[in-house]
């Protein structure tokens, strides 16, 4: 982080929320779902990086750790978030394309149950 501070990105699972706390307040946060089927999948729908805090790569933090999340679960992402989904594409290494299905169902669980 470009300030020095230090950020916590702590999962909350039951809220569908992974978020960046510093000093105690939230300066970031990723809005997810968990996939039903085909397979587990977490989907994040909306990355925000609240205003005085843009610029020093929360936001990238924030789906690198939900990536990682995923790995340590053995579970894929399927970025329907536009910027979770450009992250994605230029870090390959760390985020493995989904599968055209579970797009597909992410999409179709999105849009039955809007996030």
């Amino acid at each position: 982080m470009g300030t020095g501070m230090a950020v916590e990105i702590k999962d909350y699972r039951d809220a569908g929320r992974l978020r960046a706390v510093e000093d105690g307040h939230v300066v970031g946060r990723i809005v997810y779902f968990v996939l039903d089927g085909p397979v587990v999948a977490l989907v994040p729908v909306h990355t925000v990086v609240e205003p005085g805090h843009e610029g020093r790569g929360i936001g990238g933090d924030l789906v690198r750790r939900l990536y990682e999340i995923a790995a340590e679960e053995g579970v894929p992402v399927v970025p329907l978030c536009p910027y979770a989904a450009k992250w994605a594409s230029r870090h390959p290494e760390l985020a493995p394309v989904p599968a055209p299905e579970l797009v597909a169902a992410a999409e179709a669980q999105q849009a039955a149950n809007p996030v």
